[in-house]
């Protein structure tokens, strides 16, 4: 089927701005200690090295999140119910999305993402394989508010937030997040998280710290992007991939470490960072079941039901919206 044959297609382009990443980098570099969102991490490089990551022996989220889909995808299809408008947060892996179209059979599904070029070809992919649903992809930072595409009048909306990348945000900002979902799906619309559960340091550190280095890729690609897209003074192998368990936090964070004395250059701005400093990139926090089930009912959800594996690596929760305000 060619491009022009996919009629069930929408692309909305809100276009997350270039300002808007030279801005918070710079903020982030001038801030003590340095740190840059992990939402940077995603442009089309970036998103093709993660797909990279979740096929990694040692990288355990994305294979048993999918299994979890899998096995109780119709359970979840009918609490959720079917004929829904369907947003997505976070366009990730086909495999998952697929798996919950077809347990959920949604009439709308509305992807959103904030890396452009993967969101079209992965949405018109969907839209192509499923001419039932109507697609409406929004490339956009969905972190902040924004105007949803229009559904259809009536519809029930029902929120997907895989891969655990609820993960990435501190609690309090779990908080406010899980409160913007809650008014975007609204009273009765509910909401399907991946949630990664606290476990063995070892097995952790392992899923961030593949031998085969594409994790450290991932990292280091977040300059790459400010060398190529703000034309940044970097000279990037003198930066490291620093990954490792936070006990005491509960979660995992990843820097971009300083293997020798050198500058950032942005601006006009000279960024110096002695040997062993660096900029946190990510923290992905986890949860035990209680736990996250405890955050949400604090931020305008009720916990409905939880599905978790055998050996208690992931889980995924479905809330029903309340929302509050």
């Amino acid at each position: 089927m060619t491009q022009t044959q996919v009629t069930n297609f929408e692309f909305h382009d809100l276009k997350p701005a270039v300002a808007d990443f030279r801005r918070e980098v710079l903020a982030g570099l001038r801030a003590s200690p340095r740190r840059i969102a992990p939402k940077f991490f995603y442009d089309a490089e970036g998103s093709r090295l993660f797909d990279r990551i979740t096929q990694l022996a040692a990288y355990y989220p994305t294979r048993t999140e999918i299994g979890l889909l899998k096995a109780h995808g119709r359970e979840m299809g009918d609490l959720l119910g079917r004929g829904s408008a369907l947003i997505e947060l976070g366009s990730g892996s086909d495999v998952k999305i697929r798996t919950v179209l077809d347990a959920l059979a949604p009439a709308e599904y509305l992807p959103l993402d904030i890396s452009g070029t993967h969101l079209r070809a992965a949405a018109r992919g969907i839209a192509r394989d499923y001419p039932a649903i109507q697609v409406r992809a929004t490339c956009v930072d969905y972190t902040r508010q924004f105007e949803l595409p229009a559904t259809a009048p009536g519809r029930h909306r029902v929120a997907f937030y895989p891969g655990s990348s609820i993960g990435n945000f501190e609690p309090g900002q779990v908080m406010e997040l899980l409160d913007w979902i809650a008014h975007l799906v609204g009273p009765g619309g509910r909401l399907l998280v991946g949630v990664d559960l606290k476990k063995d340091e070892a097995r952790l550190n392992a899923a961030y710290n593949d031998p085969e280095g594409v994790t450290a890729a991932f990292n280091r690609n977040l300059l790459v992007r400010m060398q190529r897209e703000l034309g940044a003074g970097i000279a990037i192998d003198d930066f490291e991939h620093d990954a490792f368990y936070n006990a005491a936090r509960g979660r995992i964070e990843m820097h971009l470490r300083a293997a020798r004395p050198t500058t950032i250059a942005l601006d006009g701005e000279s960024f110096a960072f002695a040997t062993g400093e660096g900029i946190h990139t990510e923290c992905s926090y986890k949860y035990s079941v209680e736990e996250f089930a405890s955050l949400a009912a604090l931020s305008g959800f009720a916990p409905e039901r939880v599905w978790c594996d055998t050996d208690r690596l992931f889980s995924v929760h479905c809330l029903r919206a309340n929302p509050r305000g």
